[in-house]
């Protein structure tokens, strides 16, 4: 392994080695910058090949005002369960994990599966549901079982298209993460048109994403390649798609860092409209000035998640934030990008 290791090391200094200029490789996932950056790789690229963050990090990207609209339906009673990883994002009107110590019901869970058994004991409970559509299956199959819904879900694939609209933004070839292409499958990045590479999680899956990308821009190529093949198919896992839109309507949406991108939000359809908390708190929602559901100013969070700026240049990084005192989403999530360099560069 080691060997092996050492060889693709070996191949990636000598591709870059051909193609000169710099080249700006985005992973565009929490848990690949996870991988990259915990085992150093980052630090054994050649200089000319930089690896950026990238907003694939699902509790990072959703807007201050999701987080303030849940954040105050918690506050006006009512009882509230989500990911570990959101109860602690800041608002402006505090977190989750703040309005639980103001005595608010809210409760930490590993699957919208415990959010529903969570329900049978609190009939009136929401899920705060967040994620791509590796969550977003689950959170379907719950709601036809009776769970009541917060919808943020986010469809990865149209954010990859509005990356590559942003103006000023380089970008050479996507990382992508294996978890979600294994529900969306390989073939949709063929759409792209651009240099693209499924990464699986491992230090060696890495290397060989980076290589196989390297590989495109010197030939000049701009292919959908898998490297993840061992879970990743094709068309992906058709049964977990499917469920997805049986329960949820695709809408425009909004993300933090990229503005709103067009159909890449999930809202539950109408036949569910009795257990969707923007419809069924609609005037507890309504009565919330969202005007103020803003970061910190100096909060570079936005930035971080488009590769434009790296978490050590944000003036709070390690200041004043840090993941016991998060100013930002980046800070929370163990797939956030200022968690990760805080924790492991």
């Amino acid at each position: 392994m080691e060997n092996h290791f050492q060889e693709l090391l070996k191949e990636i200094k000598r591709l870059a080695k051909k193609i000169k200029k710099e080249v700006r490789l985005m992973e565009v996932c929490g848990t690949l910058t996870q991988t990259s950056v915990s085992f150093g790789i980052r630090n054994l690229m050649p200089k000319n090949i930089k690896l950026i963050t990238g907003p694939g990090c699902p509790v990072c990207i959703t807007p201050q005002e999701e987080i303030d609209a849940v954040v105050n339906l918690a506050l006006k009673g009512v009882p509230i369960a989500t990911y570990g990883d959101v109860l602690r994002v800041p608002g402006f009107y505090g977190s989750l994990e703040e309005a639980r110590g103001q005595g608010a019901w809210v409760r930490e869970v590993y699957s919208a599966e415990e959010a529903l058994f969570l329900q049978k004991k609190k009939p009136d409970l929401i899920f705060f549901g967040i994620g791509f559509e590796t969550t977003a299956p689950m959170t379907a199959l719950s709601v036809k079982k009776g769970l009541n819904v917060y919808s943020a879900h986010r469809l990865f694939f149209p954010a990859l298209a509005a990356l590559l609209k942003v103006p000023g933004l380089k970008i050479d070839g996507f990382l992508c993460p294996g978890h979600v292409s294994a529900i969306i499958g390989s073939e949709i990045y063929k759409k792209l048109k651009f240099p693209s590479v499924v990464s699986g999680f491992e230090p060696e899956d890495l290397l060989i994403s980076i290589y196989l990308l390297l590989k495109q821009i010197f030939e000049k190529r701009r292919e959908a390649e898998n490297e993840y093949w061992r879970s990743v198919e094709p068309k992906g896992n058709f049964a977990a798609y499917k469920a997805i839109f049986d329960v949820f309507e695709v809408k425009d949406a909004q993300w933090r860092g990229l503005g709103k991108i067009a159909r890449s939000g999930l809202e539950l359809k109408r036949k569910y409209a009795a257990q969707d908390a923007k419809v069924k708190y609609k005037n507890i929602l309504k009565g919330i000035d969202f005007s103020k559901s803003k970061l910190d100013k100096a909060c570079s969070c936005a930035e971080v998640l488009l590769g434009k700026k790296e978490p050590k240049d944000c003036p709070l990084f390690q200041r004043v934030c840090s993941p016991r005192s998060p100013k930002g989403p980046c800070m929370v999530s163990v797939e956030g990008p200022c968690y990760i360099e805080f924790n492991y560069s």
